[in-house]
């Protein structure tokens, strides 16, 4: 019962997400005047900046798709 192609689907737009979600936390945290609301807000936007990174491996690539022209 592992992930079906649904899966892959999902983690492709996982990259977008994440980057726009952390800068929604950072502009969240960074207008909340709450003690140590910035750190936070920038530590788990990096955190979720990597994540974004990671799942950058699950875009399709068109050039391995298509083939060679010359």
């Amino acid at each position: 019962m592992g992930l079906s192609n649904g899966g892959i689907v999902v983690k492709r737009y996982l990259s977008g997400i994440l980057i726009g979600l952390s800068g929604i936390i950072i502009i969240v945290g960074n207008m909340l005047d709450l003690y140590w609301s910035g750190i936070a807000a920038w530590g788990v936007s990096i955190i979720l900046l990597i994540c974004a990174a990671y799942f950058t491996k699950y875009i399709p690539n068109d050039r391995k798709n298509k083939p060679k022209e010359r």
